[in-house]
């Protein structure tokens, strides 16, 4: 692995922590950066973060979601780079933000939400696209599919870059899972309005995965991953699942354990 941010002034990278991950998988948070600081990043984490606000405005509540745009300014204005784990609420800022601005009449705050779009990124696109790489040093000997997210995919179009940093993890085994763009039938509020529709769509999802013979399936979101996870377990299907960035953490030949037994 080379040091692909070079011999010059490293990156200085805000983590935006997305409120699902602060508060469920905050491990995911931590992951993203020590992977960034393994690739000679500076890291920051701002306080003043909150939600992308995304909840009210998949709802149809733009004024509600409104306040959302500008905690996220505050918080993030300053930085050159903005980094988080999730493609959906990447997608968010990316996609709506300004949206809502205009929605709202308030041009200014539009034209600040402009600006700040092409600093933010989804991890993974990331370190392909900025930092220039695929190795990140990786090392995960098992069996391992993927699920593009339907947000990751559709909204943040983050484009190959997961597909190809799995690829270039050493002792990976990689399968394409079936309809691999297929969404899991989350889609936050969704799966509580038509819950029978959203378990349906995830067990179609669970049944793919498990046709491939993956002993880990990961993904961009960790809603995803709890969403169809939580269906694996309950079934007791022999799949983990495991975001993307937990999965690129791994890098010890020395530690080879089965991270079922761990977690």
């Amino acid at each position: 692995m080379t040091n692909i941010v070079g011999e010059t002034a490293p990156k200085t990278v805000a983590i935006f922590a997305t409120c699902v991950s602060d508060i469920m998988f905050p491990k995911t948070v931590n992951n993203t950066a020590k992977l960034l600081k393994r690739l000679g990043c500076r890291v920051v984490l701002p306080k003043k973060q909150t939600c992308c606000g995304q909840m009210f405005t998949n709802t149809g509540y733009f004024p509600e979601a409104l306040p959302s745009v500008k905690a996220f300014l505050a918080a993030f204005e300053d930085y050159d780079y903005i980094v988080g784990p999730s493609g959906s609420c990447i997608g968010a800022v990316r996609e709506q933000h300004e949206m809502l601005a205009v929605d709202a009449g308030d041009m200014r705050l539009a034209e600040r939400a402009r600006q700040i779009r092409s600093r933010v990124f989804d991890i993974s696109e990331f370190i392909v696209n900025v930092l220039g790489t695929t190795d990140v040093g990786a090392y995960f000997p098992h069996k391992v599919t993927y699920h593009a997210s339907c947000h990751s995919l559709r909204v943040a179009k983050v484009g190959s870059a997961p597909i190809d940093l799995l690829r270039a993890v050493e002792g990976i085994d990689y399968v394409e899972v079936e309809d691999m763009r297929q969404c899991c039938g989350f889609g936050g509020t969704f799966s509580l309005k038509n819950s029978d529709i959203s378990i349906a769509m995830a067990r179609d999802k669970a049944n793919h995965i498990l046709d491939t013979g993956a002993d880990y399936v990961t993904s961009l979101d960790n809603t995803c991953l709890m969403n169809f996870g939580g269906l694996m377990r309950r079934e007791k299907m022999p799949v983990t699942p495991i975001h993307l960035v937990d999965l690129l953490v791994h890098r010890s030949r020395g530690s080879r354990r089965d991270l079922r037994r761990a977690s």
